[in-house]
């Protein structure tokens, strides 16, 4: 099941890593702004978790030019 989504999962991380990036950085919520440290953790975490499974390998279409 991780292998299949590892990519997936793996692209979320680095999505929460950025949002938590904007989230710490925006000056108008102070309780966004309190969450961001969390939100790059998590993501982090799930980054570092995820990038360890071997990815799925694309199935191999056939080129026009191999005969």
């Amino acid at each position: 099941m991780f292998k299949k989504y590892s990519r997936s999962w793996e692209r979320l991380s680095m999505a929460l890593m950025l949002a938590g990036i904007v989230l710490l950085c925006q000056p108008w919520s102070l309780v966004l702004h309190q969450y961001s440290v969390a939100v790059i953790l998590v993501g982090l975490i799930g980054f570092n978790i995820f990038s360890r499974f071997d990815h799925a390998k694309p199935e191999h279409t056939p080129n026009s030019m191999e005969h």
